[in-house]
């Protein structure tokens, strides 16, 4: 669970709804503070129990570099209301809401896509299945297929725990003493349990079936064209850093290693991170207004 360091918003950053063909989605929309943007605009995607929050820390720096950056609740997820409907929580058709928000955030524009954790497996699926143009691919924290390792385990717990219990129940047994043993604030422990029993509980359940069984995709993206960046602290508890250096490899794709972090960059590195993202942005945008 991405568990962020504070909640105040920074300037020029501010709550938006974004209203798209297949509904609507509530995001964090940062803006330079001189309030030109003159880069092509950002698609922050979250994990899984994760929210539009987990960016909080490095919007303001990204957008200070010249563009518009949008952090995004997904379908089901925390201030964007989702079905009942298990189907609605695939990484297809995740990827598809991912595509039209994009497009809307875009407005005619490339657009940098980033996912982070279950996050990246979604925004995957934009890359290879969706419409809208991309300048970028970011993979920060994710991997090849499903996820393994601890969280694997706290996964297959959900699964086996939310139906007969519910979410109140992983809550309070799970992961509050995990967030109190951890030493989080008590704003932050209160935000953490507003958001997990705001969730869809069909869609943490489709969800964590998601990222547990996800395919391996990394060569259809290989083929895909688009710059692609791999990003993962060095100590990363989800998908090991050795698979997704691998992952990197296969993908020919730009990879930053981020120090002292573990599944968290944006929350735990976020001027590291946030100077990584930019710099790649940079470069990105760079060639394809060279090479087209």
């Amino acid at each position: 669970m991405s568990t962020p360091r504070f909640l105040t918003l920074p300037p020029g950053v501010s709550v938006l709804q974004i209203e798209t063909e297949l509904g609507a989605f509530t995001a964090l929309e940062a803006l330079p503070v001189s309030g030109v943007a003159e880069r092509w605009p950002a698609l922050l995607v979250p994990g899984y129990t994760g929210s539009k929050e987990d960016f909080i820390a490095v919007l303001q720096t990204l957008a200070q570099a010249g563009r518009r950056v949008i952090a995004v609740d997904m379908r089901g997820q925390f201030e964007t209301p989702g079905p009942d409907d298990p189907q609605a929580y695939t990484c297809a058709s995740l990827g598809a809401d991912v595509d039209a928000i994009a497009a809307v955030v875009g407005s005619g524009e490339p657009v940098h896509l980033l996912g982070h954790s279950f996050g990246g497996l979604v925004a995957r699926e934009t890359v290879l299945n969706g419409t809208t143009q991309l300048a970028s691919f970011t993979l920060m924290s994710s991997g090849p297929a499903g996820i393994i390792g601890p969280r694997e385990q706290a996964g297959r717990m959900m699964l086996a725990e939310l139906p007969e219990h519910g979410v109140d129940y992983m809550w309070a047994n799970r992961m509050e003493p995990d967030a109190l043993r951890a030493g989080v604030p008590d704003d932050i422990v209160a935000f953490l349990r507003k958001r997990l029993l705001s969730n869809s509980p069909t869609g943490l359940l489709a969800m964590a079936d998601e990222v547990l069984n996800a395919p391996d995709r990394v060569g259809e993206l290989a083929r895909s064209g688009i710059d692609i960046l791999v990003l993962y602290g060095e100590h990363d508890d989800g998908w090991p850093p050795l698979l997704q250096a691998e992952m990197a490899n296969r993908l020919e794709a730009d990879c930053v290693v981020v120090p002292g972090s573990v599944h968290s960059p944006a929350v735990e590195a976020p001027e590291t991170t946030a100077a990584a993202l930019t710099r790649f942005w940079n470069a990105a945008e760079s060639r394809l207004l060279q090479y087209g």
